[in-house]
């Protein structure tokens, strides 16, 4: 992937098609200094991790 000057990637189709990534899904991005970035689904991190969803009560917001 390349990031774009407005630091945006685009998941390859493939990807999407392997993990299930539909449009309008919603996206954690999880990051480690020393191993890197992590993408996952919220919708399956709250279903396995249910205290979590009360970190995002508040809905999504846009770093922009």
């Amino acid at each position: 992937m390349t990031v774009s000057d407005r630091g945006q990637i685009v998941i390859p189709a493939q990807a999407r098609r392997d993990f299930g990534i539909e449009v309008g899904d919603r996206l954690l991005v999880f990051g480690d200094l020393l191993h890197g970035l992590a993408l996952a689904r919220a919708d399956d991190v709250i279903a396995r991790h249910p205290g979590v969803g009360a970190i995002f009560a508040g809905g999504p917001t846009d770093a922009d």
